[in-house]
């Protein structure tokens, strides 16, 4: 991934069956969801670029011949909303609200991750929690705080137990990724991941990497709770930004300094120290 939230395509996806209506697409961007309903199909999230999106389409007529009525996009980073552009026109596409305003103020100054014009959210969610139904297929939508980003959705497949947790959970970092560029914050990340795991499930397609746990999520929760208060234990005695990595033993990770996302130890000295 790139410091713009970009993971190019440089493989072909490969697709994975949940359930009998449930596929999940990995490859391209961040993961996509496909279910299949009475004559449509339900998408979440579209892959990175246009090409992943031509991609993505071509993967899911392997699946079905039922068209792609609508998209639901977990948040607004590009690599999860830039294949739209290969998507056709007259789509329901679902988003939160703070998703919606990243989109828009993308679009009006040319910033990181803009949408193509005419893919721009059809529905936008304003509440915490919202049921829809798709093509026959009952799903809720979570919203509990700004987290990755200010616009984060969480969708919950009710029938099949199955959610999508966007980049709430992305496994190719070992700590939660908060983008405060988009005003996400660590508080609203906890309670997210609180959320997540409240909902009546044990199979959660994350944003990026491979279907997680309960138990997964649990551990990840945890660990980011007790970094979470440490730093706070440490600025409040006066400590620096690199003596508090050092005694919370921030992770090391395969991306070079520039390129990386801010740790979450970095997110919460950040937001404490104000």
């Amino acid at each position: 991934m790139t410091a713009q939230g970009v993971a190019p395509a440089t493989v072909s996806f490969v697709t994975h069956q949940m359930k009998p209506n449930i596929y999940w697409i990995e490859g391209g961007g961040g993961n996509s969801t496909v279910i299949l309903g009475d004559k449509g199909v339900i998408v979440v999230d579209a892959k990175a670029t246009l090409q992943g999106g031509r991609e993505l389409l071509d993967d899911m007529a392997k699946i079905t011949p039922k068209p792609v009525t609508t998209v639901i996009l977990t948040h607004s980073d590009p690599d999860h909303i830039g294949g739209l552009a290969a998507f056709p026109v007259g789509l329901t596409i679902i988003a939160h609200e703070g998703d919606a305003k990243e989109q828009q103020e993308a679009l009006a100054t040319n910033g990181r991750g803009v949408p193509a014009p005419d893919k721009l959210p059809t529905q936008v969610i304003k509440k915490n929690k919202e049921t829809i139904t798709a093509e026959g297929v009952t799903l809720e939508l979570y919203h509990w705080a700004p987290a990755h980003t200010t616009g984060d959705l969480i969708v919950y497949v009710l029938k099949d137990k199955v959610v999508c947790t966007g980049d709430i959970i992305a496994t190719q970092w070992l700590y939660p990724i908060v983008h405060l560029e988009k005003h996400g914050t660590s508080e609203g990340w906890i309670a997210s991941a609180k959320g997540i795991l409240m909902l009546d499930s044990d199979q959660f397609i994350p944003g990026h990497g491979a279907l997680q746990t309960r138990a997964d999520i649990q551990k990840r929760l945890s660990e980011s709770e007790a970094t979470d208060a440490k730093v706070k234990e440490l600025v409040a005695q006066g400590k620096s930004l690199d003596e508090v990595k050092a005694a919370v033993g921030d992770p090391a990770q395969p991306q070079s300094v520039r390129q990386r996302p801010a740790s979450f130890t970095e997110v919460v000295y950040a937001e404490f120290k104000k």
